[in-house]
């Protein structure tokens, strides 16, 4: 396994406020950001990736679809009840939970590739502050690499290459 690196690094570049490169060690990569580029003052739907530091707290994975990825990072296979809650006014909002559940969330298991890998990003987490955003995610970009939520999202084969070198200690930068 090789060495885990400290920061990964997502810079935009070009014109195009969606997209950008994410910057591993030697490793570079495109990547694409939210419908409405970055904000240093992220909202609840607004459609931005958040700018600034933010650990990596976890893999999720599609063990019914992906062996098992190499990384040194605490992993957890995403099952049918597992949701993330994005309802600002809710207890567990930004937070795992599990179906059922009757406030808004997100499904993590879902129809499409997309959360078929998903580094979980601890944004808005200690505190928690209501309407700031939630479910920031690393994941699998969409088909045409169409802009995100709010994530950054990047080809599955990317992905795949960067996870050897991601680990607990690793913090994703958004500039």
């Amino acid at each position: 396994m090789p060495h885990v690196l400290p920061e990964i690094y997502v810079r935009r570049v070009g014109m195009d406020a969606r997209r950008a490169y994410l910057f591993a060690g030697s490793l570079r990569f495109p990547c694409v950001l939210g419908r409405a580029g970055r904000s240093w003052s992220k909202r609840e739907g607004d459609g931005a990736t958040p700018i600034g530091s933010m650990p990596v707290r976890r893999l999720w994975w599609r063990a019914d679809k992906v062996k098992r990825p190499r990384t040194s990072l605490p992993m957890r296979p995403i099952s049918e009840h597992d949701l993330w809650c994005d309802a600002p006014a809710d207890r567990n909002y930004n937070r795992h939970i599990r179906s059922p559940y009757q406030a808004s969330h997100e499904k993590m298991r879902r129809a499409d590739d997309m959360y078929d890998l998903v580094l979980e990003l601890g944004w808005n987490e200690r505190p928690c502050i209501k309407g700031r955003g939630s479910a920031i995610f690393l994941h699998v970009a969409r088909p045409g690499f169409r802009p995100t939520e709010g994530c950054v999202a990047l080809r599955r084969t990317d992905l795949e290459k960067l996870l050897p070198w991601i680990g607990p200690e690793t913090r994703v930068v958004v500039e």
